[in-house]
C-alpha cells in the first residue's frame, strides 16, 4: 500500500509524456498534410518533398515514446520507489510531453507555410527543412534532459 502513490505518480507522468507528445505529433502531421493537399492543387509535383516535411513533427511523438522506455527501465532498476523519485518522474514526463506537443505544432506551422509556398512554385524545400529543425531542437533538449533528471 505504501508503494501505490509513488507508482501512481510515476506512471501518471509517463502516461502524460507519451500521450501529450504523440497528440502533438498527430496534430503536427495533420497540419502539414492539410497544407500539402491544398498545395497539390496548384503544383502536383511537390508531393515527395511535402511528404518529407510532413513527417518531421512525428519525431516529437517518437521522443515521448523513447523517453517512456527510458523511464520504464529506470523504474525497474529502483527497488522501492520513493515519493521524491516518483515526483521527479512525473515532472520529467510532464516536461517532455508538453515541450514535445508544443514544438510539434509550432514546427508544423512553419512546415505548412513552406509547403504552401512550394505549391506556389517557389523552391523553398531546403530552406523550410532547415528552419523546421529549430523547433525540433527544443524537443531534443527536453528528451536529453529526461536522461539527466531521472532519479538514481
Amino acid at each position: 500500500m505504501e508503494q501505490s502513490l509513488p507508482l501512481f505518480l510515476a506512471y501518471t507522468g509517463m502516461a502524460i509524456m507519451l500521450t501529450v507528445a504523440c497528440i502533438g505529433s498527430a496534430i503536427g502531421v495533420t497540419i502539414g498534410g492539410n497544407a500539402t493537399i491544398g498545395a497539390l492543387k496548384k503544383n502536383p509535383d511537390i508531393f515527395g518533398s511535402s511528404m518529407i516535411l510532413c513527417a518531421l513533427p512525428s519525431t516529437q511523438g517518437l521522443y515521448g515514446f523513447a523517453a517512456f522506455f527510458l523511464m520504464l527501465n529506470k523504474m525497474k532498476e529502483i527497488t522501492a520507489l520513493t515519493l521524491n523519485q516518483s515526483l521527479a518522474i512525473l515532472a520529467v514526463g510532464i516536461a517532455v510531453g508538453v515541450v514535445g506537443w508544443y514544438s510539434a505544432i509550432r514546427q508544423s506551422n512553419m512546415i505548412a507555410n513552406g509547403i504552401v509556398e512550394m505549391g506556389n512554385g517557389h523552391d523553398v524545400f531546403g530552406k523550410t527543412l532547415i528552419l523546421a529543425v529549430f523547433p525540433e531542437l527544443y524537443a531534443i533538449l527536453a528528451f536529453a534532459a529526461a536522461f539527466l533528471a531521472l532519479p538514481a
